[in-house]
């Protein structure tokens, strides 16, 4: 499996959960695994990590981060439309696709690869929501494509503290 990873993972972890000043092992296991084809960041949620000038910024700056953890493909502009007209709805207006930001293009590299690609992000499902107010776990479910928050990718690649590449 493939984890395709959206920016609030990073930033979330950062900021809450495994801060890159306090818990180093978890920046060197995600290095890892990208390095290993386990673990990507598609070139659009890569752009907006890299923005700031904070710790994670300075992190995913780094060549190597860079070169481990970037998903080398360009988006598929059809799946990328499939993923807004089937996902969110077909006639949004432009202030709706603005503010989708990037999660199409997340969406849409899952979807290039389907059964063996799945979105990780720490958006919840709020199935009620419509339009461009609907949140990526349920865009996913409706495009048949798996879907998971950092707690159960820490799981299913077994992320352990006091982790060392072997």
């Amino acid at each position: 499996m493939l984890y395709l990873l959206d920016a609030n993972i990073l930033i979330d972890a950062n900021r809450d959960y495994y801060p890159i000043s306090r818990v180093r092992e978890f920046w060197e296991w995600l290095e890892h695994n990208g390095t290993e084809g386990h673990v990507k960041i598609p070139v659009e949620v890569y752009e907006e990590i890299k923005e700031g000038d904070d710790d994670l910024t300075k992190w995913a700056k780094k060549a190597e981060i860079k070169d481990a953890l970037l998903l080398k493909e360009d988006a598929d502009s059809t799946l990328v439309s499939r993923v807004i007209n089937e996902g969110y709805a077909p006639d949004l207006t432009d202030d709706e696709v603005e503010k989708l930001g990037r999660d199409p293009f997340l969406v849409a590299y899952a979807l290039a690869g389907p059964g063996g690609r799945c979105v990780v992000t720490t958006e919840g499902s709020k199935p009620k929501r419509v339009r461009a107010n609907r949140h990526i776990p349920d865009v996913c479910r409706d495009l048949g494509i798996a879907c998971c928050n950092t707690f159960e990718l820490v799981r299913a690649l077994d992320f352990r503290t006091g982790w060392k590449s072997v």
